[in-house]
């Protein structure tokens, strides 16, 4: 038999690894169970990226938490931005990235244990971007706004133009 188990591991912007078992007959229900557990346990080991609505960031910004705009500055311009976003675009215009650039930016913003929150778009990318921080830089108070700045403006909020 072949038994196939998936996980996540950083790769560019997909996030697959998959582990394969070939040919392992006989394989014993212990053994099964084991291989299982340790891919639960590594799979529990992180926080999860916690989605808020507007009135949640609104709240978390009242109380100090940095909101970070992740857009690229054509967006900002496009739509405005949220105000007193930090703005930090993380995948340009053709999706490409630099890491350590960002993050030398980014931590200069937040702390691992500190809350952050950040938006884009319609979600999509802080949603990647948040589970990137938790999973791979410990970052354990990420937050993003459902539904991104799409979202913000549909519920009627309020944005302003980004400074050049």
């Amino acid at each position: 038999g072949k038994i196939i188990c998936c996980c996540l591991k950083e790769k560019g912007n997909t996030e697959i690894y998959k582990l394969y078992l070939k040919d392992a007959l006989p394989i014993s229900p212990m053994r099964v169970l084991a291989a299982l557990s340790l891919l639960l346990l590594s799979l529990t080991t992180h926080a999860d990226v916690i989605g808020l609505d507007p009135q949640g960031l609104q709240q978390m910004m009242a109380k100090g938490v940095p909101l970070v705009d992740v857009r690229t500055p054509k967006e900002w311009h496009q739509t405005g931005i949220i105000k007193g976003a930090h703005l930090l675009t993380f995948f340009d215009e053709k999706g490409h990235y630099d890491i350590p650039d960002w993050m030398a930016k980014f931590s200069k913003i937040a702390g691992k244990d500190d809350p952050v929150i950040l938006v884009c778009r319609t979600g999509h990318r802080t949603h990647e971007i948040g589970q990137f921080l938790n999973e791979k830089r410990g970052y354990t108070r990420v937050y993003e706004l459902r539904g991104g700045i799409t979202h913000w403006m549909k519920t009627g909020h309020e944005t302003v133009a980004p400074n050049p």
